[in-house]
């Protein structure tokens, strides 16, 4: 180190002492100057040579500063990815714990990590997925869990028998705005009485699942795929149901006033006695679905696809835009007086504890109807 120092002062002493002299000589070419002239151009040469090795160092330490920097940085960056990794190993072992309170801390740690971590956002999300799939199978398997075939009067909120699920699943519903990873498989899962409230569930798979008497108001589920999924007596009021999938599902009793079911396939869907007082439903297909006793007051079913519905005695005003040929009476629509205006939902969750009525359709199923 000290060699090092002692042949910087040299070459300082050479460049600053001596070569000023040698370039003056240089450009004179043998010609001769006057000695005050010939020392003012030496100081003239030194002076530039200074300001040279001044700004030379200036970005020699620059440079340094910036490696440091760099080197700090990357170290830093090593830390909080082993802190991340340390957390995310702590919350999902926390997951596995017996204890409720214990669960909901290792969810809202990965919802926390999820926020922070971009590159865990995809594995957080998919391991709530996980979660949900195996701790509410549908039909339910645990025999503290309230039976397929029971009144869903007798069922208590999501919030209330699987506090853990619920977090789950608001939590997935708030961090699936970002689309990463672009698909998302809760399919065959027990929400009976779930609150999806102003959830985005833009595509997800809901395939088989059972939504019945479920809160999902204001919720965005546009492309979500609902094949065969129960969705009886469900609160979907003003949600996006945009191109969504809805083959032989059962919406008996659901209410979907002023929705979005723009596109939507409800091929072989079961929609008796279902609310749809004022939804958007242009170029949805009904084709094979069951219509009787539902609320089409004021709907909009331009260019609907009506083949082989069955719609006796489905209610309908003169606000009911239906297409293009269709022959409401020949169908056995009754019409009747618009209701008016559709107050929006100030409460949206009380959906999940209110009593739901028998369907009067229940009957027309036998024994079976409250199964999925």
């Amino acid at each position: 180190m000290a060699l090092t120092a002692l042949a910087v002062i040299v070459l300082l002493g050479v460049v600053l002492l001596v070569l000023p002299g040698l370039i003056v000589d240089h450009d004179l070419a043998g010609g001769h100057l006057a000695a005050a002239d010939r020392l003012n151009a030496v100081n003239n040469v030194r002076t530039t040579l200074l300001q040279t090795v001044g700004g030379a160092v200036v970005l020699f330490g620059a440079y340094a500063t910036w490696r440091q920097l760099r080197v700090s940085q990357d170290g830093l960056n090593a830390t909080r990815e082993g802190n991340i990794t340390d957390r995310f190993s702590r919350a999902v072992d926390q997951l596995g714990s017996d204890k409720l309170d214990v669960r909901i801390g290792g969810i809202y740690a990965l919802w926390r990590i999820a926020d922070h971590s971009d590159r865990d956002r995809e594995a957080v999300v998919s391991i709530m997925a996980a979660y949900l799939r195996t701790h509410l199978p549908w039909p339910p398997q645990e025999p503290a869990v309230p039976a397929a075939d029971v009144s869903i009067n007798a069922v208590p909120p999501l919030e209330t028998r699987a506090a853990d699920a619920q977090t789950v699943l608001t939590c997935l519903g708030v961090l699936y705005q970002e689309r990463r990873p672009e698909w998302l498989n809760v399919s065959l899962t027990d929400l009976r009485r779930a609150d999806c409230d102003g959830l985005w569930l833009h595509g997800v798979n809901f395939d088989g699942a059972c939504l019945e008497a479920a809160s999902v108001y204001q919720v965005n589920l546009s492309k979500a795929s609902l094949i065969a999924a129960n969705l009886r007596h469900a609160e979907l009021g003003t949600s996006i149901l945009h191109q969504v999938r809805c083959l032989q599902a059962d919406l008996r009793g659901a209410r979907l006033v002023k929705a979005d079911l723009r596109s939507a396939d409800f091929s072989g869907a079961d929609l008796r006695e279902a609310n749809l007082r004022k939804a958007r439903a242009q170029g949805a297909v009904f084709v094979g679905a069951d219509l009787r006793l539902a609320d089409l007051r004021g709907c909009d079913l331009t260019e609907t696809d009506l083949r082989e519905a069955r719609l006796e005695d489905a209610l309908a005003s003169d606000l009911t835009i239906w297409p293009t040929g269709f022959d409401a009476q020949a169908a056995g629509v009754v019409v009747t007086a618009d209701p008016g205006i559709e107050p929006d939902n100030l409460l949206p969750a009380a959906a999940l504890t209110r009593r739901v009525p028998l369907l009067q359709s229940e009957p027309m199923h036998g024994p079976s109807a409250s199964a999925n």
